[in-house]
């Protein structure tokens, strides 16, 4: 009885916070197609999203970066394809396409200098989480700032995306992602204990626990390489073709 309320409540919850808010707006201009020829395995999808819980978190992360996904599928794969992994309210831990997300500014993150075998044991090991559950831990907080949008310090911002119990059976998209990545002991925002001193050795790193990622950390992460489709297929500015009449000063309309 108690689990079949928790589960009804779970899912009206999950219905508001998941839906679509009116006036977003794409600014990139890549396409999907240019976009999938881009990605490699092991990259990380961030994803400007427009829903209320997308809201939520980018208020709170003061980041555009609203979702995170993994892209598990190879180089050139079919965009339809579901190769990006990712954890939402509504199907937990499960598999996607890009094309689901042709619609929303997105930016790719890659981790650099993996070996083929470090890039299967971090895919196995996100692959491996698919039918877990999304974490609904606090997920009251978020709905409190989606309606009330209160006054909120940065400084004190980030502590209140309480997301993240821990267990082992649930996750969010950033802490499935960020637990994927440490369980091949790759840094993303690795704490520093003590200094590299005057001999340059270098200074001893500590983990962050997992659940305390969010996707911006990704992008901001010194780690992780900004991968742009446009500059990677050998963009020059020269080959743009202008429209002569314009004097920039047209609507952004």
């Amino acid at each position: 009885m108690f689990n079949s309320l928790k589960r009804a409540i779970g899912g009206r919850l999950a219905a508001f916070l998941s839906k679509d808010l009116p006036g977003y707006q794409r600014l990139d201009t890549v396409a999907i197609a240019d976009i999938t020829m881009t990605l490699e395995k092991g990259d990380i999808v961030l994803v400007d999203g427009n829903t209320r819980i997308s809201t939520a978190i980018k208020y709170l992360t003061q980041s555009t970066w609203s979702h995170a996904c993994l892209y598990v599928g190879g180089k050139g794969a079919d965009s339809s394809r579901l190769n990006l992994l990712e954890a939402n309210l509504r199907n937990g831990v499960h598999l996607t396409s890009l094309d689901h997300y042709a619609n929303f500014n997105l930016r790719i993150c890659r981790p650099v200098n993996l070996s083929d075998e470090e890039t299967e044991q971090l895919v196995t090991f996100a692959r491996q989480r698919i039918g877990h559950q999304y974490d609904l831990k606090n997920v009251t907080d978020l709905i409190r700032y989606v309606i009330q949008k209160p006054g909120v310090p940065n400084r004190y911002r980030r502590s209140l995306l309480g997301l993240g119990s821990g267990e082992p059976t649930k996750a969010i998209c950033s802490t499935l992602i960020a637990e994927s990545f440490q369980s091949i002991d790759y840094p993303i925002l690795p704490r520093r204990k003590g200094d590299a001193g005057s001999s340059g050795e270098v200074p001893l790193l500590y983990k962050q626990h997992f659940t305390h990622f969010t996707p911006r950390d990704f992008d901001l992460s010194p780690y992780f390489r900004i991968v742009k489709p446009t500059i990677e297929s050998g963009f020059d500015h020269h080959d743009l073709a202008w429209e002569a009449s314009g004097d920039g000063s047209g609507s952004l309309d």
